[in-house]
């Protein structure tokens, strides 16, 4: 299996999966075989997404491409491992057959959770990008380029730090407007490394309210708000602009990570339309 960018001039997709809560695999891995007639190259299997415990992310993603024959891309966070376990987790991972993974920090651990959870990164996710690379994984990065602060040009310095330290390849938080994909564009186009734009589809008004305002790292247009407010079908005009910032994507880099929300894998047949 040749690694994810080894034909520069192919525009690669991704679809993100959160692993199940629980250790029942299937509905979830039978939904992920449903989209086998659909044009992208991998999945890209989260770690504990919002510091919450799902099933081992190493174990899922092995399951993904046992079953559907697809690549799984694997995230590892510095919030939940030690050095020790890290280095345990990334030879495991290129022993099962994953050799593609991104290194991220991690949602912080939340203070007022009724079970307590200890942050451990004794790493920074610059070490963590470092060992996974002398680990001979192909190993990518995240760019949050905090538009809740303005903070991409911030931001784009510490993803040159992360392209020296190993990434060969960037994913960004989800971009909703050309304005934004073009900034990101212009901050990183001098660091020479294949950049993947998120794309979180809109699934009603409040979902587009809550990522706005709750969720760190994503900014929704206030026109965009107020069209999914005014809409008879909300995730109808979801699905149109998701395949408006694919098109977005393609202009301006080098592939798109779609993150269905809430396992609502059933849209992806209709922004994948070519």
């Amino acid at each position: 299996m040749s690694f994810l960018f080894s034909d520069e001039n192919k525009f690669i997709i991704t679809i993100e999966v959160v692993p199940p809560k629980g250790n029942d695999p299937v509905p979830l891995l039978e939904k992920l075989q449903s989209l086998d007639h659909l044009n992208f190259q991998a999945f890209s299997v989260a770690s504990n997404p919002v510091a919450k415990p799902r099933m081992s992310a190493m174990v899922f993603a092995h399951l993904i491409q046992k079953t559907t024959q697809r690549r799984a891309i694997l995230h590892f966070t510095i919030r939940d491992h030690n050095r020790l376990g890290l280095q345990s987790e990334l030879w495991g991972a290129k022993a099962l057959g994953i050799d593609t993974v991104i290194a991220v920090t991690g949602d912080p651990s939340a203070a007022t959770s009724e079970e307590t959870t200890t942050t451990v990164a004794d790493l920074n996710v610059y070490d963590l990008i470092s060992l996974a690379d002398h680990s001979e994984l192909f190993t990518g990065a995240v760019l949050d380029f905090r538009p809740e602060i303005n903070g991409l040009s911030h931001e784009a310095k510490r993803l040159e730090k992360k392209v020296a330290a190993g990434a060969r390849f960037i994913v960004t938080q989800p971009v909703y407007d050309e304005d934004t994909a073009k900034k990101i564009h212009d901050a990183v186009k001098h660091l020479k490394v294949p950049v993947v734009m998120g794309i979180l589809p809109l699934l009603s008004y409040k979902h587009a309210v809550f990522l706005n305002d709750k969720v760190a790292g994503i900014a929704i247009p206030e026109h965009l708000r107020k069209e999914m407010e005014k809409a008879k079908d909300p995730v109808v005009l979801g699905i149109i602009q998701s395949r408006q910032m694919l098109s977005l994507a393609k202009a301006f880099f080098s592939g798109a990570c779609i993150m269905p929300p809430f396992d609502r894998f059933d849209i992806l047949k209709d922004i994948l339309i070519k």
